[in-house]
């Protein structure tokens, strides 16, 4: 199992009282660090507004960080724990992600999920459309940027999104394309479309108890269409509020995700913001745990 860590951004209100630009050399710093400690991958959430409740306080957004980011890291893996489909045109997304590609030398993942955090949703004019319709334009998203990233020009009619004859150049520099990973809990909708289209499948904030369950559910979405079960890697999104105490009882908690096979977790370690020694402790642990660091 690898691990990945989710930037310092603002989205928990841990830069509270922050100057914007302090607050970002930290974000580069907890970035650079993860790199230099081994883990497999660096994060953002695609958010607007602090989480439970809205602040005015800053949250950076997801794409304009990791375009920085990646040009102050060198080896790191580099995505979003996920866009909202519903936040920006998905033709746009497949450009912007193949430009990010290119930019980082080959180092993106695109993470997409239907979205559900009302309050930026309604404040920034997208409305709130039911989880129905969240999902059918998750799945007209996931179309068009698979045609997008793919060879030649893209088209395709949903009611939620479409390209007529579009051109993306560059597609980017990973082939076949960057890698998809979709997120979310949803068994019926959300654990099909990764089946059918993502490379991925990130859950979230799920308890390790309902882990093996949720991995023969998924293998069954798999099986629906004929697809290796094997050939979709699942990872894990471990909240900020659902680490133990570090030492055994986070070791215990990684040894137990990592044996029923997922594929890597990525986590929020929130006192990052403060001190380096917060992302040493949690590298420790997971080296303990058998967890994989370069």
């Amino acid at each position: 199992m690898k691990a990945g860590i989710i930037v310092p951004q603002g989205w928990t209100g841990e830069f509270a009282g922050w100057e914007p630009r302090a607050a970002w050399e930290r974000s580069v710093a907890v970035a650079w660090q993860a790199e230099q400690l081994g883990f497999e991958s660096v994060w953002a959430f695609d958010h607007f507004h602090t989480t439970p409740q809205p602040t005015d306080e800053l949250t950076f957004e997801s794409f304009t960080l990791l375009t920085a980011l990646s040009q102050r890291t060198e080896r790191v893996r580099l995505g979003q724990i996920v866009l909202c489909a519903g936040y920006r045109n998905s033709a746009l997304v497949a450009k912007m992600v193949s430009t990010l590609d290119v930019l980082s030398g080959g180092r993106v993942e695109l993470g997409i999920g239907a979205g559900w955090k009302r309050d930026e949703w309604e404040a920034y004019g997208y409305g709130f459309p039911a989880t129905r319709d969240r999902l059918d334009g998750l799945h007209d998203a996931l179309e068009v940027i698979t045609r997008m990233l793919g060879p030649g020009r893209a088209a395709y009619q949903g009611e939620h999104g479409e390209v007529r004859d579009a051109i993306n150049e560059p597609k980017g520099v990973q082939q076949p394309r960057p890698p998809i990973m979709v997120g979310g809990n949803g068994r019926e909708r959300t654990w099909r479309l990764a089946a059918r289209y993502a490379d991925e499948l990130n859950l979230d904030a799920m308890a390790p108890d309902d882990l093996q369950e949720a991995l023969d559910v998924i293998g069954s979405r798999c099986d629906e269409i004929g697809r290796d079960p094997a050939s979709l890697r699942v990872s894990l999104h471990v909240w900020w509020q659902q680490h133990p105490a570090a030492g055994t009882a986070r070791v215990e908690l990684l040894q137990r995700v990592a044996s029923l096979g997922i594929a890597r977790v990525m986590t929020l370690v929130r006192d990052s913001v403060e001190t380096d020694e917060a992302l040493e402790s949690f590298a420790a642990d997971c080296r303990s745990a058998g967890v994989e660091l370069a």
